[in-house]
């Protein structure tokens, strides 16, 4: 179990039956599907922050469906070789990765965090080894020099909390879309193809990179994997509905995942 700290003023929790509490008095309650919610209301951007639950289904639908599994495994791989004992899945969404990681990493303590509620009730019911926090990545719920390694998977990240949280030689790993990512997707559903941003703008001292590859390989979908990708992305509001359908019942070709993972290590 990774060691939590209170978000209200980041003192040591401590586990007492189904709540936690610090030694200010400050208590969170265990919810029934067994996750903990991390996330004051002052630090919420929305109600309902985070994915919808129409997007967490679509993204559930397609990734049980075995389609970024060749991603998972990568990740395992590149984790793996670190041998963590604490880990911290940063924007875990519903937990995929997350659950897949804890079967490939035997006697690791693993987190997911999502600052979706929805999203944590759902990849509750994955897994009841993993501990699953309602959170933000921009105020992780861990104490300082307490992850041997976290992972991020195209979701947001702060630098500060990754260098304060990670002991040292501690690793993150940090995956992405490449520009050739889903290219031929995006270029059906727009006049024109937006820049991808790059996955690291600028790398901060105390972090280096020790690995960095792109992961290239074909899909083949059907309609109602097209349905399920375009649904899960900010694709499905951002495109127009007419080029969605055009999309789903003429299929589409070409069609390659390109993934770029950059593994870093804290001095």
């Amino acid at each position: 179990m990774l060691p939590l700290i209170c978000p209200l003023c980041q003192e040591a929790l401590q586990p007492d039956n189904k709540s936690w509490s610090c030694s200010n008095n400050h208590s969170y309650d265990q919810a029934r599907q067994g996750y903990l919610n991390l996330l004051l209301v002052q630090y919420k951007n929305s109600r309902q922050p985070g994915d919808t639950p129409t997007m967490l289904a679509y993204r559930q639908a397609f990734l049980d469906a075995g389609h970024y599994q060749p991603v998972s495994d990568r990740i395992n791989e590149l984790l793996a070789l670190g041998n963590p004992a604490a880990l911290l899945d940063m924007g875990c969404g519903e937990g995929y990765y997350t659950a897949r990681l804890k079967q490939a990493i035997a006697g690791c303590a693993i987190g997911g965090l999502d600052i979706s509620k929805d999203a944590i009730i759902k990849a509750c019911r994955r897994s009841r080894d993993i501990q699953w926090l309602v959170g933000s990545t921009a105020r992780l719920p861990v104490p300082d020099a307490s992850l041997d390694a976290a992972l991020c998977v195209f979701s947001p990240w702060s630098w500060d909390e990754c260098l304060r949280c990670l002991k040292p030689g501690g690793q993150v790993l940090l995956v992405g879309p490449h520009a050739d990512h889903l290219l031929s997707l995006r270029t059906a559903l727009y006049d024109s193809v937006h820049h991808t941003p790059e996955l690291i703008k600028s790398l901060p001292e105390g972090l280096a990179i020790v690995n960095d590859q792109t992961l290239r390989y074909a899909l083949d979908l059907t309609s109602a994997d097209l349905a399920n990708l375009i649904g899960m992305t900010p694709h499905g509001f951002r495109s127009s509905p007419e080029r969605q359908r055009a999309v789903i019942e003429k299929g589409l070709g070409g069609l390659e995942v390109a993934m770029r993972l950059v593994l870093l290590q804290r001095s």
